[in-house]
């Protein structure tokens, strides 16, 4: 693992200057490679989308709809597994040369993610009844049904190797997760283009085409992590699959203590989304599908504060093991400025390219093309606003995970995706009659409460005992 260099004995001033430079410096080396491997599994979900596209509107719908319900059991998971880096770099902090712990996480996280995967495929495989019960139109729910019933089988592929960039992460060493997910972009945009559209001599499998692109591109990213784990002397030393099948009961239930809020966070925050789908869904086919434009770019720039508050819940958690609060505080305060600071660029870009931003999702010879940009421009304009508050709330989440706190944030998700960002978004939609606009400004109201009340405890972090004390 990279050893950080001590910082030299100076004048009280030009030590705290050189500290902070010192954790800039850490945390852009770490972050920079999370942050472009969140922007390859974005590309992913974003290449799928553009692709479905060109097939026009009611494919796109239906794709999206799926997706969207989709990940909603995808993120939950994900969550239960992210427990994983806060445990292995608060281990680290704890003990630099610890092996036998970080696998024991490791192999454990593994089996969190294996325990809750066959519940969840039970209620994916009946997506078109969900849907159908929850208004949207038969024919869109059976396409959705049609893009998840293969799609889904890439959850958990996806989950193992979410553990395996934890630890990576926790090492300080994610350049491996940065390659692998470049591959795996190209993986998935080359079969996407052939059993998509059937080229090459391959069947044109539509929206289930690219549920096996997805399918075989996290399958072969996993495959493609595991190997470079087991042939790295560095990473080698850690036998992370030794003894696999031992039972390790108590790391068991405390990977599932720790996570289980996580996943139920990430889910409000998920749901939120998948949930403006579906109401998207009960205006028409034209507000879903610039729905689908306007998320995948609001997402594709989240990618970079979510990989700055993955790079703050382990060096925060590298502090915390330490029992070190200047560190804790110079790596929290570091990542959200960089993440918020990002995000305000991103607005401004959205704000000035709308128009090009969302062209590039449809075929414009397509007869509802124009109409679907027109409303996906709107939709852009409210996401450019709340970029800012979406970044300062996921590096806020970031940093307080960093501290093992996960219970209050789950109930700040709860209170602000839902009880203001759904609720809010409803009403201006359906009762103010914005239509799909109010419930864009909903979910910008949503993530402006949370961000502010992350940001608040994070702030009262030592007055709420969360950071231990040195002994």
């Amino acid at each position: 693992m990279k050893q950080i260099s001590p910082i030299k004995a100076e004048s009280p001033n030009a030590t705290r200057s050189s500290g902070w430079r010192h954790e800039l410096r850490a945390m852009v080396e770490l972050a920079w490679p999370l942050v472009l491997t969140n922007l390859t599994m974005a590309l992913i979900g974003a290449s799928d989308v553009l692709m479905i596209g060109w097939l026009g509107a009611a494919d796109l719908a239906g794709a999206s709809i799926g997706f969207n319900f989709n990940m909603v059991a995808a993120i939950f998971c994900m969550g239960l597994v992210t427990a994983s880096a806060p445990m292995m770099a608060s281990e680290i902090g704890r003990k630099p040369n610890s092996v036998r712990d970080v696998r024991r996480t490791f192999r454990q996280s593994c089996w969190v993610a294996i325990s809750i995967i066959v519940p969840i495929w039970l209620v994916l495989w009946w997506t078109e009844y969900w849907l159908v019960l929850l208004g949207q139109k038969p024919e869109i729910a059976s396409i959705a049904q049609d893009y998840v019933r293969t799609y889904m089988f890439s959850v958990l592929p996806f989950l193992l190797l979410i553990i395996a960039r934890n630890f990576l992460s926790a090492l300080e060493r994610p350049i491996w997760s940065l390659v692998i997910g470049i591959g795996g972009v190209l993986v998935n945009i080359m079969v996407n283009y052939l059993l998509i559209f059937g080229n090459y001599g391959f069947p044109a499998l539509g929206v289930v085409g690219a549920g096996f692109a997805s399918i075989f591109s996290n399958s072969a990213m996993f495959i493609a992590m595991m190997v470079v784990i087991g042939r790295d002397k560095q990473f080698r030393r850690y036998h992370l699959l030794g003894n696999f099948w031992r039972a390790d009961w108590p790391r068991f239930r405390q990977t599932w203590a720790l996570g289980l809020p996580i996943a139920v966070t990430f889910g409000l925050e998920g749901g939120v989304f998948s949930i403006a789908a579906l109401l998207m869904g009960r205006l028409d086919t034209i507000s879903i599908a610039a729905h689908a434009i306007a998320i995948q770019i609001a997402s594709l720039s989240f990618m970079v504060p979510m990989g700055l508050g993955q790079a703050a819940t382990v060096r925060v958690g590298i502090g915390y093991g330490r029992k070190d609060s200047v560190l804790i505080t110079r790596a929290g305060w570091t990542g959200f400025y960089l993440g918020t600071g990002f995000m305000v660029l991103m607005a401004l870009f959205i704000l000035a390219f709308p128009s090009p931003l969302a062209s590039l999702f449809l075929d414009r010879s397509n007869a509802d093309a124009d109409a679907v940009l027109a409303l996906a421009i709107e939709f852009l304009f409210i996401a450019a606003i709340f970029q800012i508050v979406d970044g300062a709330q996921v590096v806020g989440m970031g940093m307080l995970r960093g501290l093992h706190d996960t219970r209050v944030p789950m109930f700040i998700a709860a209170f602000g995706y839902w009880g203001i960002g759904i609720g809010v978004g409803a009403w201006l939609s359906f009762g103010a009659g914005w239509r799909g606009a109010g419930l864009w400004t909903g979910l910008a109201a949503g993530l402006s409460v949370v961000a502010v009340l992350m940001v608040t405890r994070w702030m009262m972090r030592g007055r709420l005992d969360l950071v231990p004390s040195a002994q």
